[in-house]
């Protein structure tokens, strides 16, 4: 029995296949904004590669955002309806906590952050041991994110130069990552679908810090 991770929160797409949380096989592509017509062939070849068929499939892992709006769209509707009609478990795990997790061995916090536009970030604060969430996904300016910083924190995810500069001597830094978060959406999507957080596919929604730039338009 297998499970299927999707991430398609940014232009770094995944996906993956595993067994009780353990990846068996993953692909990682540069998407942009065409998830609506890559992601189903990704699922394919993914299977395809893996020997495996979606017959057997146990449960659906899917990242919740924040980010594109586009792709977050594509990949929430995507694993509903492939849970849908068989009637398989869906674990939404938000974006920001999936960048961070890869790091939960790390003896401190652990910032999460992406480019959100218009000059704000999109953060959040997770530790190990147990892994928790210390403070919530959030919008603010770099040097709001930088002011924040207390005790020993790693910071990981879309660092750029301003952000870089004003976490100098207060962080560490991580490079980016080059590994897909369905590998760490399957670890984790696994641990909550074990610990009953597992939704009906109809409550499963993206995670917006902004509301979409769409609209009536003003005359």
């Amino acid at each position: 029995m297998t499970e299927l991770s999707i991430d398609t929160a940014s232009a770094l797409a995944s996906v993956a296949l595993s067994r009780r949380g353990e990846v068996i096989a993953a692909s990682t592509w540069r998407c942009e904004r065409n998830h609506t017509v890559e992601l189903l062939p990704a699922i394919e070849r993914l299977f395809a590669d893996a020997s495996a068929s979606k017959s057997d499939l146990r449960a659906i892992f899917v990242s919740i955002g924040p980010g594109m709006y586009t792709g977050l769209r594509v990949g929430v509707a995507t694993a509903q309806g492939l849970a849908r009609a068989p009637g398989l478990p869906l674990v939404g795990v938000g974006r920001l906590e999936l960048d961070a997790y890869p790091h939960a061995s790390f003896a401190g916090g652990v910032v999460a952050v992406h480019r959100a536009g218009r000059g704000d970030l999109a953060w959040a604060t997770y530790r190990g041991g147990p892994w928790r969430e210390l403070t919530a996904p959030r919008l603010t300016k770099a040097d709001e994110l930088a002011d924040s910083v207390r005790g020993p924190t790693l910071v990981a995810g879309e660092i750029d130069d301003e952000l870089a500069a004003l976490l100098a001597g207060r962080a560490e830094i991580t490079e980016p990552a080059t590994v897909g978060r369905a590998v760490a959406l399957a670890d984790l999507g696994h641990a909550r679908l074990e610990a009953g957080a597992a939704h009906e596919p109809a409550l499963v929604a993206p995670v917006y810090l902004r509301p979409p730039a769409i609209g009536p338009q003003k005359q």
